[in-house]
């Protein structure tokens, strides 16, 4: 359990963590992202998974990648904001776009923002994304016409 923060350190983590998100987002389908930012015990949660610990995030930023290699000719993290919603809350919204490897090259698109809380060694212990629409109308993209 990490020590409480003073006021002034925690809000130089905070922004720490605003800038590390801003860095590491927009290429999180090609490279590797900073785990420093998060804690030992970090909660994720998005429409389809949902798990506890650091080695599970490192494993699903690591699926993202090899999945977004395996089955896209192109994919992108497009982040339009990372600000603080609250004292212990970044808000991110983003958009995730690409091209299937398929004949008919279907376009995958949906929007969403990501909600991380911070715990009281300003280290972000809990990550939350909402998806603007259900996974399977997300996946019904795949048997569009691109």
């Amino acid at each position: 359990m990490s020590q409480p923060l003073r006021e002034s350190e925690y809000a130089a983590k905070l922004e720490q963590a605003i800038a590390v998100l801003k860095q590491d987002l927009p290429t999180l389908f090609d490279q590797d992202i900073s785990y420093d930012i998060y804690s030992q015990d970090i909660f994720f949660r998005d429409p389809v998974n949902t798990f506890r610990g650091k080695f599970n995030y490192r494993i699903i930023f690591w699926t993202l990648r090899f999945h977004g290699r395996l089955f896209f000719t192109e994919l992108y993290f497009d982040v339009h904001q990372v600000v603080p919603a609250s004292e212990q809350t970044i808000r991110a919204d983003w958009t995730v776009r690409g091209t299937l490897r398929l004949p008919w090259k279907p376009k995958l698109l949906f929007n969403g923002y990501s909600i991380y809380t911070l715990n009281a060694g300003a280290l972000i212990h809990q990550h939350i994304d909402t998806w603007d629409r259900p996974p399977g109308e997300i996946l019904s993209q795949f048997w569009q016409q691109g």
